[in-house]
């Protein structure tokens, strides 16, 4: 297939790039910056520089393509701006035809719970609440549409577990916590991730949801003693209130902060997916996310 992709150069973006071009398909990446187009031009595909917010130059480069991958996130002010236009564009390029659009959201949507599933209602954190009617929009297209859930994103010692294995230390060596570390996180390595992005494309239900998660549902508390005990603190940690994780990490720590577990299992069941990559727990515990890796 020839796929639209968008993010090719980011933690996410370019796991699925690799899987994508690993499996025989044609990349086209957007890109913003010659760097960027250097990067996926060396891995194997054909670097797009434009604009993102350009909706309707968006639709007639992605009308080109057979399918479209959106994992693009640029984290600021521009994010609901971002999706708006490119769920804007797949309907204009992909309505009424039988191409897949695959979207990005996130855990965070969902509130605290212990089984969380793709029919949960939603309760997004609030610096995410714009998402909602984006992905109602995306859901729209008559096409087949698809969106991702990802869990809390890992691997190659990249991504938000880097908030605990990084987190300040106390004067006896101990690792702050966020929150008081009882909250479980719904967890997913990046290339698992990208196994599933690559599976919707071809094997997907249109108009759905589905949630990357490996199963595993640690314990902060857990993943913190591990990345002490890498980084030769003996498992020491320190947990700190919600206002405390609030104060130190700002809106971010709204998510940090839920308690939440799915086990990811309409994609195992309905796509074969099975996430195979060392967990989380085994990353932190090996050192993967030591300081200066």
């Amino acid at each position: 297939m020839h796929v639209f992709l968008t993010g090719g150069t980011g933690f996410v973006g370019s796991a699925v790039l690799r899987r994508l071009l690993d499996e025989g398909h044609r990349v086209t990446a957007l890109v913003r910056s010659e760097a960027s187009a250097a990067r996926v031009a060396a891995a194997g595909a054909a670097a797009l520089p434009g604009d993102i917010t350009d909706a309707a130059w968006l639709a007639r480069r992605m009308a080109e393509a057979d399918a479209a991958i959106h994992t693009a996130a640029t984290g600021d002010a521009t994010s609901a701006q971002v999706d708006a236009s490119i769920a804007a564009a797949a309907r204009e390029a992909f309505a009424g035809t039988e191409k897949s659009y695959v979207h990005t959201s996130g855990v965070w949507m969902y509130g605290s719970g212990d089984a969380v599933t793709e029919r949960t209602p939603f309760a997004p954190v609030a610096p995410l609440a714009w998402r909602q009617p984006i992905e109602r929009d995306v859901l729209a297209v008559p096409a087949r549409t698809a969106i991702v859930v990802p869990g809390v994103v890992y691997g190659h010692g990249v991504g938000i577990p880097l908030v605990i294995a990084g987190a300040p230390r106390t004067a006896s060596g101990a690792l702050t916590l966020p929150g008081d570390g009882t909250q479980r996180w719904i967890t997913v390595h990046v290339d698992d991730l990208a196994d599933l992005y690559s599976r919707l494309l071809e094997r997907g239900e249109a108009g759905s949801y589905w949630i990357a998660s490996d199963g595993a549902n640690p314990n902060v508390r857990t993943l913190g003693e591990a990345a002490s005990r890498a980084a030769g603190a003996e498992g020491a940690v320190a947990p700190e209130s919600a206002e405390e994780t609030r104060r130190r990490l700002g809106a971010f720590a709204e998510g940090l902060l839920r308690s939440q577990s799915a086990t990811g299992d309409k994609a195992r069941s309905e796509l074969g997916w099975n996430p195979t990559r060392p967990s989380l727990m085994e990353e932190l515990e090996h050192g993967s996310y030591a300081p200066g890796r």
